[in-house]
């Protein structure tokens, strides 16, 4: 699907997102040679400057961003003339005049406003476009998360933007839904018969969806003590990833019939009960470690952190989807800062085989494994069992491995540069629907309102560790290891 001409209307123009993800995959695009002529580049900031001036930050901020064999000075060039600097304070609405005067009123223009803002942000800025006559049938709006802190602002969101723009010209971004393992994921699933009968709760055991970074909050803690791990990731990231994984197949690849398939997932997800939020829930916060051999501070002792913050920088939880095909299975959610290692990987373990007829010293008991890595090397792992090379019938694991960039020899999309395209095309598939992120919510909340009501603090943690030890207690009390103890390296 071509993309047309476009205004692409980049609120948050000079922040840390644009500089650092936007401005550099809307290039890898525009190299690409995927970006119309006509497509240009809005960059709303508050500073009074001139656009050479603004192009001049992009060279020190977002150029440092895109790999040393990418640039190419006469492509940079190219791009750099898409850019229009606009200075406007997003609060008021006599600024947005000089917007207005900025951009192309031709219908056949697509435009784009991309809220690279704080969400509170999000209101005010669509009143005020829908006040300086900037939103028309074709417009469409983009939302960075977090959207919302609970139930009530997530709703409050949806009903404030939904006023002004239609469901259909609302795009909620989530990128790790434009990772291409998360789209082989579901190639995998609905482009083979091999794994459907497979996918259910009579063949498999256990899922695992893990999200671990090493980094800490380093100068965000101001940010951070205000969301938290369960705000920033598992309300989000992992509950999409877990979304792709047990939904049922939708009738087409049309964005309205997978995101109604993904939404019967969240309404399915079994509530919390006051026994399961003692006993299938672990919060943690990191302290002073190691990190690949260099010394860390604790969260409390990061730049500008509240000495006795109580904020969670580590959710590990147990949850259950309660449907015909995976009732019974248990999914394992786990995500944290300063962890052991820098990965994101969803991991589905089947059932051992009902009767072994190798004894345990040669290696029969060990379950298949299918491991999606998202990060950071995307790829497929399926562990099967294989006889080893001599005398003697001893098992054990091997894979079976494709490796993206090793199998088609072509330049991998970044998440973002997927997602922007999608945005220029208007194709909704990977965004989320108003009525998801509300179900999302609701089955998040009563965990937030637990956490309020008790006094307890986070458990520690170790920095270059996988976290607090209840977390493998969590998993273990199933008779189950996280995959990272089981399997060292795939």
């Amino acid at each position: 699907m071509t993309i047309s001409d476009f205004d692409l209307v980049l609120f948050g123009g000079t922040g840390d997102l644009s500089m650092r993800k936007l401005l550099p995959a809307l290039y890898a695009r525009d190299r690409a040679g995927d970006l119309p002529a006509g497509g240009r580049i809005l960059c709303i900031g508050r500073d009074h400057v001139e656009t050479s001036a603004f192009v001049a930050v992009m060279e020190q901020k977002a150029l440092p961003n895109i790999a040393h064999s990418a640039v190419e000075p006469a492509v940079w060039q190219r791009f750099c003339q898409r850019i229009v600097y606009v200075s406007l304070d997003a609060k008021k609405a006599d600024g947005y005049r000089a917007l207005a005067e900025a951009m192309r009123s031709d219908p056949a223009i697509a435009h784009v406003f991309y809220l690279a803002t704080p969400s509170d942000l999000f209101a005010g800025i669509c009143k005020n476009l829908a006040a300086a006559g900037l939103v028309t049938p074709t417009s469409r709006v983009v939302l960075e998360k977090p959207l919302g802190r609970d139930l009530a602002s997530a709703k409050a969101i949806n009903a404030q933007v939904g006023s002004v723009f239609a469901e259909s010209q609302i795009f909620r971004i989530d990128h790790y839904l434009g990772k291409e393992a998360v789209q082989n994921l579901l190639a995998l699933r609905f482009g083979n018969v091999l794994f459907e009968p497979l996918w259910r709760r009579e063949w498999i055991s256990d899922v695992q969806i893990t999200i671990a970074e090493q980094l800490g909050v380093g100068g965000r803690s101001g940010y951070y003590d205000d969301s938290g791990a369960l705000r920033d990731m598992l309300q989000n990231h992992l509950l999409q990833l877990l979304c792709i994984v047990a939904m049922e197949p939708p009738i087409t690849t049309d964005a309205d019939a997978v995101r109604d398939e993904k939404l019967k997932v969240l309404r399915s997800l079994k509530p919390f009960t006051r026994t399961t939020l003692v006993s299938n829930l672990v919060r943690g916060q990191y302290r002073a470690g190691h990190v690949e051999g260099s010394a860390v501070p604790g969260y409390r002792k990061e730049p500008d952190a509240d000495p006795e913050s109580r904020t969670e920088t580590f959710v590990a939880l147990k949850a259950e989807v309660d449907t015909w095909r995976w009732a019974g299975v248990p999914f394992y959610l786990r995500t944290g800062k300063r962890m052991a290692d820098q990965l994101a990987e969803i991991v589905v373990r089947f059932k051992p085989v009902p009767h072994s007829i190798f004894n345990q010293s040669g290696g029969g008991d060990t379950p298949n494994c299918l491991v999606i890595r998202l990060q950071p090397d995307e790829g497929l792992h399926l562990n099967l069992m294989a006889k080893t090379p001599g005398d003697g019938m001893r098992l054990k694991p091997v894979e079976l491995e494709l490796d993206f960039r090793e199998t088609f020899k072509m330049a991998r999309m970044d998440a973002y540069e997927r997602l922007l395209l999608d945005i220029l095309r208007g194709q909704l598939t990977l965004f989320m629907r108003s009525d998801e992120l509300e179900a999302a919510w609701e089955w998040v909340e009563p965990i937030l309102n637990y956490w309020e009501r008790e006094e307890s603090d986070p458990l520690p943690y170790t920095a270059g560790t996988w976290g607090p030890a209840a977390a493998s207690a969590l998993i273990g009390r199933d008779g189950l290891q996280w995959r990272e103890e089981a399997f060292p390296e795939v």
